[in-house]
């Protein structure tokens, strides 16, 4: 690494020493950043200005300006770049209810980031999925489970995914005083989920009350939390007007609301899906101005090719476009890309850290955490690994690709379910795998030499579920015969088969382990299954973190960040926005499995809860507090959760939410207190015409292990404790 530091050295101070011989002035890192910044512009002509508003920014040699490309992933480690270490789907993430690994999970990301951007920059890639400007996370609410890119949110929780969201910037982006190790982004704003078929010319209209109270709370947070330095606006109209061409959203809301400093991007392509699709604009230089004129500052895509002909028609003026270049040339400068490299803290972090065991070990980690045991009839899990015959089958047993998600890089140290499984057993003990079906079809050989051969083990491990080639991105789930949705988000029916011939006749423990990243109507599965281990798509290693659950190396401690419902039927229709019906928050039935449910090995008991008063005026918080005590025979991870039911709940309001969690670690026998300051705004509630208020009355408050339902028995769940108090 001194090597590169040296050449880099050398690099930078020939280019300051040139920039002082023609007066480069801007490459004066000892002169503020606003003046800087000021000097770049007014060197620059109209068509150089308008040059770096498009995601490939054009180099400027004779300002020597070079090329930049703002294009970059990170999702759930540096993606579609080379070796990086990969952790789990953002969803899975989610599943851990932990701020602080996620912040670890996302600062060994921007570690990496830099350090592969270091290297780029010597050997001069500037390609694609190089820079530093990094277009995550998403935080786009998981309002309906058909949607195929939900796996790349942090749930269906608004709360949740502010907390989540906030953290992962704030690891992603660094913490020094001067520089941003990467540029974190908020996307797709807003009201951006689903149906992938049609996200280049629907209209997501949403009522005021749904907006605040569901869409916009967790782009707020990190905004004006995190600082995140990026928002992307989303492809979609929203209230008749497209994300990227909306001064209600953008100006109104974004910048003056909530005083974002940021810059603004527009997702890939979505500027010519204005006059291509959504029919507001007739000339790619119409749709230029609109979107420029609105607040875009940077457009992925080519429209903006034709902002020199927009200003010659009078549709753009070029004071405009040096406000959007300015947002753009302050994310450069926070990036340190025209200063020294001894004066940024970032440029000596080198290889080494890529894909480094430290980072591997916070995979294994947030694996772990995310894994989510749904059901466990007679405590049929833990396996022994001392086990004498285990059979392992399924379509997904054998396979990596369900290790990765979407939006993945690199990395050489993947270890699938079989993979895991063998390594975590006795060398004495007798493993047989067969794949047993195919993934989304039925066996075109008709010979069943599995499922009868499964039943003389002592258990069966069947690894079922789905991969990113049936859920995702518009045109990535290439198995997808609806665009990366599931208009019928179930098991595959030949899957559901093969379970219903792995049971039939047979007493022997079946254990189903389930990737994907959306929940499924598993109604069936639950009945036929012994026990229900949900793995997401786990990372890298995935397959030691599946293992680790099922041999007790561990115990589960992962709980679902979204509704798994009992029947589609409790769905509204997907195309429609409103959140009537729809998440935990706003369902009057209970589903299949509750958010932020999940089983433990273990026992907890909830007892004994407090508040600081029992009566509080308007605009006061209140603390609550209650003891947990593991009362298993093991040691255990618990996510204690808080929920609210508000004067007007299930009309005025939501039936319930979450507005506070906290992960704890007890031994066998031990316990502890658990509190939670309710702040006033978390008591709000919203108004038809979107304003936020307080109401006056009676609120409960109820501490437990998952979201209140009616049966918790039925789960298995601990009981929860609840409180009232008053607000006058």
């Amino acid at each position: 690494m001194k090597n590169v530091i040296l050449i880099l050295t050398l690099f930078i101070v020939t280019k300051v020493s040139i920039a002082q011989e023609t007066e480069f002035k801007w490459l004066d890192h000892n002169l503020p950043t606003e003046e800087r910044i000021d000097l770049l512009i007014e060197a620059m002509t109209l068509e150089e200005k308008a040059s770096q508003l498009l995601d490939v920014s054009k180099a400027i040699p004779r300002l020597d300006i070079p090329e930049y490309n703002w294009w970059n992933e990170c999702l759930h480690g540096v993606a579609r770049n080379g070796r990086a270490t990969v952790f789990p789907q953002a969803i899975g993430l989610a599943a851990t209810f932990d701020v602080d690994l996620i912040e670890e999970v996302s600062t060994a990301i921007s570690d990496e980031a830099r350090a592969k951007f270091n290297i780029a920059i010597q050997k001069e890639n500037r390609s694609r999925y190089a820079g530093l400007t990094f277009w995550t996370p998403n935080v786009n609410i998981f309002r309906d489970p058909r949607w195929g890119r939900g796996q790349e949110t942090y749930g269906e929780d608004p709360y949740l995914t502010s907390r989540i969201g906030v953290a992962f910037v704030n690891g992603l982006q660094g913490n020094d005083e001067t520089y941003l190790k990467a540029a974190a982004c908020a996307k797709h704003y807003a009201v951006h989920s689903g149906p992938e078929e049609f996200r280049h010319e629907f209209d997501a209209f949403t009522t005021q009350k749904d907006l605040y109270e569901t869409y916009l709370p967790a782009f707020e947070a990190l905004v004006k939390e995190a600082s995140v330095e990026t928002v992307m606006g989303a492809y979609n109209r929203v209230l008749g007007e497209p994300a990227c061409g909306s001064p209600f959203l953008l100006q109104d809301i974004l910048r003056k609301k909530w005083g974002f400093k940021g810059h603004i991007v527009s997702d890939c392509g979505a500027i010519s899906d204005f006059h291509l699709y959504h029919k507001v604009t007739k000339t790619p230089e119409e749709s230029a101005a609109l979107a420029i004129n609105s607040g875009v500052d940077l457009n992925c895509g080519s429209v903006y090719k034709n902002l020199l002909s927009a200003h010659k028609q009078g549709l753009v003026t070029e004071d405009t476009i040096d406000v959007r270049l300015r947002s753009l040339l302050r994310t450069k400068f926070k990036l340190g890309l025209f200063d020294p490299i001894e004066a940024n803290p970032y440029n000596s972090v080198g290889e080494e850290v890529i894909c480094s065991q430290k980072h591997s070990d916070i995979a294994l980690e947030a694996a772990r955490k995310s894994i989510v045991l749904l059901t466990n009839k007679n405590n049929v899990l833990p396996l022994s690994p001392n086990i004498n015959n285990l059979y392992v089958t399924g379509p997904q047993a054998n396979n990596s690709e369900v290790l990765l998600g979407n939006y993945y890089g690199m990395s050489n140290k993947l270890v699938n379910m079989l993979e895991g499984i063998t390594a975590a057993v006795s060398a004495g003990t007798t493993i047989n795998y067969k794949q047993g079906c195919l993934p989304y079809r039925e066996n075109v050989n008709p010979i069943d030499w599995t499922t009868g051969e499964a039943k003389d083990s002592e258990a069966i491990i069947a690894v079922l579920g789905i991969t990113g080639a049936i859920e995702g991105e518009e045109g990535e789930a290439i198995a997808s015969d609806s665009k990366g949705d599931r208009i019928k988000p179930y098991l595959p029916e030949n899957q559901l088969n093969f379970l219903r011939k792995l049971r039939k006749d047979n007493n022997k423990p079946v254990i189903v382990v389930m990737t994907g990243g959306s929940p499924m109507v598993i109604p069936e599965v639950a009945e036929l299954a012994d026990a229900i281990l949900w793995a997401w798509y786990p990372g890298q290693d995935g397959g030691t973190a599946v293992a680790d659950v099922l041999f007790g190396k561990i115990s589960p401690s992962g709980r679902l960040p979204l509704t798994f419902l009992s029947t589609l039927d409790d769905l509204p229709a997907y195309e429609d926005y409103s959140m009537k019906g729809r998440t935990y928050k706003y369902m009057e039935t209970d589903p299949l499995f509750p958010f932020g449910f999940g089983l433990s090995y273990t026992q907890f008991k909830y007892a004994d809860a407090t508040a600081s008063a029992t009566k509080i005026k308007r605009g006061n918080a209140i603390t609550v507090s209650c003891n947990i005590e593991n009362i298993g025979d093991r040691d255990g991870e618990e996510v204690v959760q808080a929920y609210l039911i508000q004067p007007g709940a299930g009309d005025d309001a939501p039936y319930k939410k979450l507005v506070g969690f906290d992960r704890i670690n007890l031994s066998k026998g031990s316990k502890t207190e658990v509190s939670f300051d309710i702040k006033p705004e978390q008591m709000g509630q919203y108004t038809e015409e979107g304003k936020r208020v307080i109401a006056k009355g009676e609120y409960t408050l109820i501490i437990g292990a998952t979201s209140p339902v009616k049966d918790y028995e039925r789960l298995g769940a601990s009981k929860p404790v609840e409180l009232k108090f008053i607000v006058i």
